[in-house]
C-alpha cells in the first residue's frame, strides 16, 4: 500500500490526511505537541474554557466537504449555526454598530449609526461580491504555480475583473476612495488583519475579504473552533489515518531528487509521498538540510502576530457579543507600530471573543470568558516580557473608557500568549500567524507552492502556503494539495 507521512496535525495537515486516505494512501501524521489542531485547540483555566487561537469561521462547506468526500454525512459530526450580528464595533467617539448578517440590515445599521450611506455600503458589498466570485477560483482554489491554472476557463473570469482588483492601489485608499466616514473605513480596513497585513501597504485585493463575513457569512461550530479539528480527527481515524503525537519529524529523506519518508527519533517512516504542515521556513532550515532553499520566499516579511490575555470575567455583559472590536483613536499610526517600529501602539485595536455567549458551559454562573487579542509585531528581538505588561495596562486602559467598567478586578482567571509562544508552541517561524505578510501586490504570486519543485513527492499546506492563513485558506491549501497528488490505482490499493 502507497504511504503518506504528514508533518503536523494543524487544520491544513488533518484536512490533508482525510484526502490522501480517501485517494488510497496509507496516512501517518507526525505531530511534536501531545495533541491535533496547533493553533486551534482548547483548554480550561479554572471554570473558563477558551478556544486557543482561531476564533472566526467562515466558509464552513470547506469543513463539511472532507466528510462528503469520505461518504460521510456532516452533521453527525459537526453542526454550527450563522452569526447574527456578527460583529459589534466601538469606537473612541462613543459610536458603536452591529454588524448584521443580512447585507440590507447591515447597511440599514451602517446608515443609522454612522450616517454612512446605505446603498454605498450595499454597492460596496456588491462589489466584494463580484471580485470573490470572479477570482477565488483561480486565486484561492488552484495551484499559482502550474501552467495548467492559466489555461482554465476561470482565468477568464479572473481576467474580466482585473480594473477592478485594485492591484496598483492600497486597500485604505480603495476603501477611502469609497467612503468618507473614517470609522467605516476603519471598519473595512480591518479586514487585512484577516491575514496579518498592513491595509495602509496591502493591495485594494484584500477588500474581496468582507465578502465572507457579509454576504456568505459567519458561523460558530458547536462546541467552538475546537470542534472543527476534534470532528476532523475522528473522521481521519474513521479512515484508518495514524496520529503519532509527542514525535517531531526531525528529517525529510529524500533519494535521487525524490522524497522517501521521514525521520523522527522513533526511526525512519518510508513514504513516497510526504505533506509539510509546518511553517515552510522551518521545513528548509530544520528538515531539509541538505538541500537549498528559496531563500527569495522564506525572505518576504512576515506577517504580524498577536498578544492574547486569556481572562476569567467575574460578571456578565450584555451589551457585548460573540466578536467585538473596541477601535484605536489613529489607525494608521497603530499600524505603523507593527510594521515600521516593531512594536505596539499604545492605544491599540483590542479583540474581545465571548464563547460563553453561546455556550454558557463555557465559563461559571454569571461569568465570561474573554479572549483578549490585540495585533502585534512579529518576534523579531523585542522585550516581550514588557511588551506584556504594557499592552495590557492600554487594553485595560481601553475598555474602562468604552464601556465605563474596570475590567482589572474582574479578572479572576488568566493566561498570556505572545509571539514567542506561539512560535515555541507551534513552529510559526518568528511567531507570524499568517507566515509572510500581503503587503504588497505580487505577495499572493510570492507565497511558497503547494509542491516543491525540486523534490517529487514533497507538498506542503498550512498558512505559510499558497493561498494563505486562517481556517478557509489552511483547508484550501490541504485541498489543492490533495489534487496534486495523484490517486492510489486500485490494484496497488492493497496491504
Amino acid at each position: 500500500m502507497k504511504r503518506a507521512a504528514i508533518i503536523g496535525a494543524g487544520i491544513g495537515g488533518i484536512a490533508a490526511a482525510i484526502r490522501l486516505a480517501v485517494k488510497g494512501y496509507a496516512v501517518t501524521v507526525f505531530e511534536a505537541n501531545d495533541t491535533f489542531g496547533g493553533k486551534m485547540h482548547e483548554f480550561w483555566l479554572g471554570g473558563f474554557r477558551f478556544d486557543a487561537g482561531p476564533s472566526l469561521f467562515t466558509l464552513p462547506h470547506l469543513v463539511d466537504e472532507l466528510f462528503t468526500l469520505a461518504g460521510r454525512d456532516p452533521e453527525n459530526y459537526f453542526t454550527y449555526t450563522r452569526l447574527d450580528p456578527i460583529t459589534h464595533y466601538f469606537w473612541p467617539d462613543g459610536s458603536h454598530l452591529k454588524a448584521y448578517a443580512n447585507p440590507d440590515d447591515f447597511a440599514a445599521e451602517a446608515e443609522r449609526q454612522l450616517g454612512v450611506s446605505g446603498q454605498a455600503v450595499q454597492q460596496a458589498l456588491a462589489k466584494s461580491k463580484r471580485l470573490y466570485k470572479g477570482t477565488a477560483d483561480t486565486f484561492l482554489q488552484k495551484s499559482l504555480h502550474k501552467a495548467g491554472t492559466y489555461l482554465s476557463p476561470e482565468v477568464l473570469k479572473a481576467l474580466a475583473c482585473l480594473s477592478d482588483l485594485g492591484l496598483t492601489t492600497t486597500m485604505h485608499q480603495e476603501n477611502a476612495k469609497q467612503f468618507s466616514d473614517p470609522r467605516f473605513v476603519q471598519l473595512l480596513d480591518r479586514f487585512a488583519t484577516y491575514n496579518g497585513s498592513d491595509p495602509y501597504q496591502a493591495p485594494g485585493t484584500l477588500n474581496i475579504i468582507p465578502h465572507l463575513e457579509h454576504n456568505l457569512g459567519a458561523f460558530y461550530p458547536k462546541g467552538g473552533i475546537y470542534a472543527i479539528a476534534a470532528s476532523l480527527v475522528k473522521l481521519a481515524e474513521e479512515l484508518d489515518v495514524e496520529f503519532r503525537y509527542q514525535e517531531p519529524v526531525e528529517q525529510i529523506l529524500t533519494t535521487d531528487g525524490k522524497v522517501v519518508g521521514v525521520k523522527t527519533s522513533h526511526g525512519t517512516c518510508h513514504a513516497g509521498v510526504v505533506v509539510s504542515n509546518m511553517d515552510v521556513v522551518p521545513t528548509y532550515r530544520r528538515l531539509l538540510p541538505n538541500h537549498s532553499a528559496p531563500e527569495k520566499t522564506l525572505g518576504q516579511p512576515r506577517s504580524s502576530s498577536a498578544l492574547i490575555y486569556y481572562w476569567g470575567i467575574q460578571r456578565q455583559f450584555p451589551e457585548l457579543h460573540l466578536h467585538n472590536i473596541f477601535f484605536s483613536e489613529d489607525y494608521k499610526k497603530e499600524f505603523e507600530h507593527i510594521f515600521q517600529h516593531r512594536s505596539v501602539s499604545p492605544d491599540p485595536t483590542v479583540y474581545v471573543n465571548i464563547t460563553s455567549k453561546l455556550e454558557p458551559e463555557d465559563a461559571p454562573p454569571g461569568c465570561e470568558n474573554w479572549f483578549v487579542m490585540v495585533n502585534v509585531p512579529h518576534n523579531q528581538g523585542q522585550d516581550w516580557q514588557a511588551l506584556v505588561q504594557e499592552t495590557r495596562e492600554a487594553v485595560l486602559r481601553k475598555l474602562y473608557s468604552m464601556l465605563q467598567v474596570d475590567i482589572k478586578p474582574l479578572i479572576v482567571q488568566e493566561q498570556v500568549l505572545d509571539p514567542l509562544l506561539i512560535e515555541s508552541r507551534t513552529s510559526s517561524f518568528a511567531g507570524a500567524l499568517y507566515g509572510s505578510s500581503s503587503n504588497n501586490r505580487m505577495a499572493a504570486f510570492l507565497r511558497h507552492p503547494n509542491f516543491s519543485s525540486k523534490i517529487k513527492g514533497l507538498y506542503f499546506c498550512g498558512g505559510s502556503v499558497h493561498p494563505g492563513g486562517g481556517i478557509p485558506l489552511c483547508l484550501l491549501s490541504a485541498k489543492i494539495v490533495g489534487e496534486l497528488v495523484k490517486e492510489v490505482p486500485k490494484e496497488e490499493n492493497v496491504s
